[in-house]
Formats: structure tokens, sequence, C-alpha cells
């Protein structure tokens, strides 16, 4: 909070988030070498797109609700806390990196990659968001019933983006699909669907 005060805050946002794109195409890499092909250079597109998409998506709701919530933390800073989150996230997931590789490279089960990847980015998650609280509580606000709320929502939109930008993990005709799902069907029909076609289809 203290960097994002200064005048040269810009600058301490464009790294972090130069990191976060960084970090999530190295992720997005190992996501890949599951599929390989194709999946090699548009999983680390997908995923480092819906990380962006979703940061800018969820980043209007979160100014409003720090406002709301009485604080007097700048848009500047509110940007700086949601970049700080995008970078503590995908610097944990290039922690976990390793062990997804190994899995990606021993295993055919779709969905059981995806529950992996889906492990791992909640425990990234989790951090971040705590980094953030950390940063929404020296804002001065008067109420986490704001933050608490918008952390749903970037929940739900992230789990959302897993969807509209499906496949990551698997291989398709298409580079995005044709048709809309909610996140809850589509990970449903992957735990239907064999995981040989899975693997080609989903």
């Amino acid at each position: 909070m203290f960097q994002l005060r200064q005048p040269d805050a810009g600058k301490v946002i464009i790294m972090m988030l130069f990191v976060s794109v960084l970090c999530s195409a190295i992720y997005g890499v190992v996501v890949g070498t599951f599929s390989m092909h194709e999946q090699i250079w548009a999983a680390p597109a997908k995923i480092t797109m819906g990380l962006m998409i979703t940061a800018i998506i969820c980043l209007p709701s979160l100014y409003i609700f720090t406002c709301l919530s009485g604080s007097q933390a700048r848009l500047v800073e509110i940007c700086g806390l949601l970049s700080g989150l995008l970078m503590l996230m995908t610097i944990l997931l290039i922690g976990f990196a390793p062990v997804a590789w190994i899995f990606s490279q021993s295993s055919e089960s779709v969905a059981w990659m995806g529950t992996l990847h889906l492990v791992f980015w909640f425990i990234a998650t989790f951090f971040g968001l705590r980094f953030l609280e950390a940063g929404f509580s020296q804002s001065q606000a008067r109420s986490r019933a704001g933050f608490n709320t918008w952390v749903i929502i970037f929940l739900l939109v992230s789990l959302q983006m897993t969807t509209a930008l499906r496949p990551i993990i698997g291989r398709a005709d298409t580079f995005l699909p044709t048709q809309k799902q909610f996140f809850v069907s589509h990970w449903g029909d992957c735990l239907k669907t064999p995981d040989s076609a899975a693997k080609v289809k989903n």
C-alpha cells in the first residue's frame, strides 16, 4: 500500500502485471503438455487471457464495493492491489508447475487433470485473496461486506472463464467453443465423457 501511494505507483502496477502474464504463460505451457499439439501455445494464451479478462471484468465492482465500504483508497491503489493478487496467484502456480507436469505426463484422465489444476488454482487464489484482504484492511474501510461479496463475484467469473475459453486441457476443432455453457454443466459433461474422447474433444 505504501508503494501504491507513491507517485510512481504506475510502474509498480505494470511490473506486477508483467510478472503475472509471464508466470501464467509458463504455467499454461505446462498445462498444454497434457494434450500437446496446438495446446502448447493455446493453453498459455487462454490462461493468460482469461486471467486478464477476469481482472478487467471484476475491477469496476471491486472499486465500487471499496467506495461503499467507506474506504478512501484511490482507483490506482485498487488496481495495484488487484495486480498484486494476480501476481501472487501466478507465482504460486509456478511453484505447482512441476507437480502438474509430472501428472500431465503420467495420466490420461482429463477429469483428473482438470481437478488437479482447479485445486492448485483454488490454493493460489486463497493466498492471493489474503493479500488483497490485507491491503483492503489498510484502506480505512468501515465494513467488509462489500469485499466479501466481491470475492464471490471474482470466484464465479474466474470459474466461468474456464468454460468460456475451453478447451484449456483437452483438444478441440476450434480455438474457442461454439456453444454457450455454464461451468457446472461443462464440468458435469467432462465427468461423463470417456477420457479418450474428452482428451480430443473437450
